[in-house]
């Protein structure tokens, strides 16, 4: 059986559409043996492919077996080893939501006008 890696990538969910899957190839995004490839590149059992997925995080797999309809993860996992090594919990991720640098008492409701002049003028409420 004959199957891009386009295709491939697309059908193993690790990406949501096949044009993502190509345009992450055509990116240079994905790599065979530290060489990038083209998304008609047909798939071989035994490659294993180094797909960069942002932040410095990189994802290995090795594909053990062909799949060319999109299914649920529980099938699609059969048909490659995710080889990428355990990301490492020490490092925390910034917040995403902004923090008051106000310490206001609870229940006291927002700042009136006066109070955030005042606020602005220590380095502002936010």
């Amino acid at each position: 059986m004959e199957l891009r890696a386009d295709t491939y990538l697309w059908a193993i969910r690790i990406f949501k559409s096949r044009t993502l899957a190509a345009d992450a190839i055509k990116g240079g995004k994905v790599k065979l043996q530290e060489a990038t490839l083209k998304p008609a590149h047909l798939v071989k059992i035994g490659e294993r492919y180094v797909i960069s997925i942002g932040n410095g995080l990189k994802k290995i797999i090795e594909v053990t077996g062909f799949i060319d309809k999109r299914a649920s993860f529980e099938i699609a996992k059969n048909y490659y080893i995710d080889c990428s090594p355990t990301p490492d919990k020490t490092e925390k991720q910034e917040k995403a939501f902004f923090t008051m640098n106000v310490n206001n008492e609870r229940g006291s409701g927002r700042p009136t006008k006066k109070n955030r002049r005042d606020l602005e003028d220590q380095g502002g409420w936010f």
